[in-house]
């Protein structure tokens, strides 16, 4: 089945952008040099994103500081490359400081595996640069139109393959950087090359890819990175608690546009298997594909997925092989049983790993809790790593057995929590940025669902539902970076206080929702969701859940791809 819309049209001005920027230097250092504003020209903010940063405004702010006449509180997000998710606590206390130092004073844990440093002015932003890369983190890469941060799970259980798998991630993270080397020369004041006719990206080319590309490697049983989201992913296959290799699936992405039909959010679809060591060979002719063959002149119909429903699964299967030289072979199987994250402790391969619940990944100490004093503390004394998870969580990981009573004693006394104290549907939530900051929210996400769910919990509760797992997320917009239409219950932003409201994905993220009602505000969200959830309490098999129950009693029909997400 093909996508209906094919776009063959002049070269967005994007392309443009990036085919006159000299391999992304464009005039960043002038930009940044430049006094007389905190912005930057609005084409150095599209090159700005190859090198981990957006420009941003406080939204909240917008209209007071119009009134007195002055420029937005314009800022930075800085978002760090961190392959699979994985930080030395020398690392955490670095970005600690640095969230206080130049930042906003808190830490976001994105639902890629990352940090996301926001509120950092454009004065700061070479020191915050400099002082990551003193401890071997950098941001190259973390947006713009390459390969983004890899993502791996977070496997506490299973610690004794994490470590093999991880390296995986961190060598395709680091094989599918770009080659200039325009950010050391920018930020890190590297000797710039004067003659540069020789300089190219041997893999990218001068104009990099149509769009971004996200990748990720999942372990099953467990699906914590989404794996169908991805534009490329790599499901691990073992046999006797060995790896032997990877199945390869393509052409997941969840964004789309309100209003346009021809995007969609679509779940990746294997293609086949191939052996560990091949696996950096394979990504990188995949996305030569995508640099060959993606939209270039409608940026919205530009991702992997709309160049394979344009084209066809086999198509690409076919492309493939021949620019391998060799055929992958046919898919292995394999089984999800969830996409969450298991909290408490946990003990795997001699180590104690403990799963910290971080409502939305946000890091800030409050009233109830000072998350941020009580992990500095715990990165002073921890001897491990830390794992960001792909719901937005965070584990510290690989405690000895010594050292499980200090951290225990410090988890303790900054009220930090594994969560199980909350609902299990608070437990499965996400929601992304949006307000203040983002300049694409329509509608409130971090700073509202939270809210929500105390009103949903309620009727929870009182349907006997409290343990009942159920994936719900929020996204402010329709680019969807919780990846909203993978939850059970999910919500798009339309408008302030107005969301499109979807149900009914597959509780392993195998199934993508379906629109239940559209651009409603909360009172209609509780009044829509009280029924079908004690419904669901009288009603549901065994073992069934929600999002398979909504399908079963006929509120929405199931969706077997994304191009019949709109039907």
């Amino acid at each position: 089945m093909m996508s209906k819309k094919t776009t063959q049209g002049t070269p967005s001005e994007m392309e443009n952008i990036k085919e006159k920027s000299d391999y992304l230097r464009g005039s960043l250092v002038e930009s940044f040099a430049d006094p007389i504003t905190s912005s930057i020209p609005d084409a150095e903010t599209k090159l700005l994103k190859f090198h981990g940063s957006y420009m941003q405004d406080d939204r909240d702010l917008r209209q007071e500081r119009k009134q007195q006449k002055l420029e937005p509180a314009y800022q930075f997000m800085v978002r760090v490359r961190l392959p699979g998710g994985v930080a030395t606590p020398e690392q955490w206390l670095v970005m600690d400081d640095l969230a206080n130092r130049y930042g906003n004073g808190t830490l976001k844990l994105t639902t890629r595996q990352t940090f996301q440093m926001h509120g950092v002015l454009k004065w700061n932003m070479k020191k915050s640069i400099q002082a990551m890369d003193r401890a071997l983190m950098d941001s190259l890469a973390a947006c713009g139109d390459v390969n983004r941060n890899v993502m791996c799970n977070a496997n506490p259980y299973q610690s004794n393959i994490h470590a093999e798998v991880h390296e995986w991630a961190r060598k395709l993270s680091d094989d599918l950087l770009p080659r200039t080397r325009a950010y050391h020369e920018i930020w890190l004041d590297e000797e710039k090359v004067l003659d540069r006719s020789e300089i190219i990206e041997p893999m990218y080319g001068p104009q990099y890819l149509p769009r971004k590309f996200k990748i990720g490697v999942a372990v099953p049983p467990s699906n914590d990175v989404d794996i169908f989201s991805q534009d490329l992913g790599f499901i691990a296959i073992l046999e006797d608690g060995k790896l032997q290799g990877f199945n390869v699936a393509v052409g997941g992405g969840m964004g789309m546009t309100h209003g346009d039909p021809n995007t969609y959010p679509q779940l990746s679809r294997i293609i086949g298997f191939c052996s560990p060591e091949k696996i950096v060979e394979v990504a990188e002719k995949i996305i030569t594909i995508q640099r060959d063959y993606g939209d270039r002149s409608e940026r919205k119909y530009a991702r992997f997925k709309y160049t394979i429903d344009r084209r066809g699964l086999e198509w690409v299967r076919t492309e493939l092989n021949n620019r391998l030289g060799w055929n992958l072979e046919e898919e292995r199987s394999y089984h999800f049983d969830h996409n969450g994250d298991r909290y408490g402790w946990l003990k795997g391969d001699g180590k104690w790993h403990l799963t910290l619940f971080i409502q939305n990944g946000r890091i800030v100490d409050s009233r109830d809790s000072e998350i941020m004093t009580g992990l500095r503390e715990i990165a002073k004394v921890h001897t491990g790593d830390f794992r960001l998870t792909p719901n937005q969580n965070l584990i510290i990981a690989s405690v000895s057995e010594e050292k499980k009573s200090e951290i225990e004693a410090l988890v303790e006394k900054y009220g930090l929590t594994d969560g199980r104290q909350n609902s299990a549907l608070r437990r499965n939530s996400m929601a992304c940025v949006a307000f203040p900051t983002c300049g694409l929210a329509m509608a409130e996400a971090e700073r509202y669902l939270p809210s929500l769910i105390d009103k949903i919990e309620v009727i929870v509760d009182e349907a006997g539902l409290r343990d009942e797992e159920i994936v719900i997320r929020m996204s402010g917009c329709p680019n969807s970076c919780s990846r909203p239409t993978l939850g059970e219950i999910a919500f798009i932003g339309k408008a302030p206080g107005k969301y499109n409201m979807y149900l009914g994905a597959g509780f392993v993220g195998d199934r993508l929702s379906k629109l239940y009602k559209e651009n409603i505000g909360e009172e209609e969200i509780l009044q829509s969701l009280k029924p079908i959830l004690f419904k669901f309490a009288k009603e549901k098999e065994e073992n069934e859940h929600f999002g398979d129950y909504v399908i079963r009693a006929g509120y929405v029909e199931r969706v077997h791809s994304g191009l019949d997400f709109h039907k």
